[in-house]
C-alpha cells in the first residue's frame, strides 16, 4: 500500500513548492531566463538521481532506449512553466489558478483517456465531471 501512496505524496508535495516558486518569480524576471536556471538545476538533480538509481549507471546507452516522448516532454513542460508563471503575474491567486487548471485538466484528460486509450468511464465519473465543472462556474463566479 505504501507503494501505491508514495508517488501521489511525492506529486502533491513537489506541487506546493512548485506553485509557491512560481509565484514568487520576481515580476521583472524574464521568464525563459528563470527557466534556464531551473532547468540547469534540474538536470544537474536528474544526473545525481539517474547515478542513484540507475543498475547499469551508462547513461548514453540508457538514452536508446528513449523516443520522441522525452523531446515532446521537454517542449511541453517549457509551456506549462510559462503558462503557470504567467498566470500569476495576471493575477490569479495562487488557491484559485491552479484549482481552476487542474480541474480543467482533469476533465481534458478524461476525454484524452476515453478517446485515445480506451478508457472506460462510469457514471460515477460522469457525476463527478459535472460536479468539476459546476465547481468551476462557482469559483470563477464574481
Amino acid at each position: 500500500m505504501q507503494n501505491y501512496f508514495w508517488p501521489i505524496l511525492l506529486v502533491v508535495g513537489s506541487n506546493v513548492f512548485y506553485h509557491i516558486c512560481t509565484k514568487s518569480t520576481p515580476e521583472n524576471a524574464q521568464p525563459f531566463a528563470a527557466l534556464t536556471v531551473t532547468y540547469f538545476v534540474s538536470m544537474i538533480s536528474a544526473l545525481i538521481f539517474y547515478f542513484f538509481t540507475s543498475e547499469t549507471k551508462n547513461l548514453f546507452a540508457d538514452y536508446k532506449n528513449l523516443n520522441w516522448t522525452s523531446f515532446v516532454l521537454g517542449v511541453t513542460i517549457v509551456g506549462l512553466e510559462v503558462g503557470f508563471i504567467q498566470m500569476y503575474r495576471v493575477g490569479w491567486n495562487i488557491s484559485i489558478g491552479s484549482l481552476v487548471a487542474n480541474i480543467i485538466l482533469a476533465v481534458v484528460l478524461i476525454i484524452v483517456g476515453l478517446l485515445i486509450y480506451k478508457d472506460n468511464i462510469s457514471i460515477n465519473q460522469v457525476i463527478g465531471i459535472v460536479l468539476c465543472i459546476t465547481g468551476l462556474i462557482f469559483i470563477n463566479k464574481k
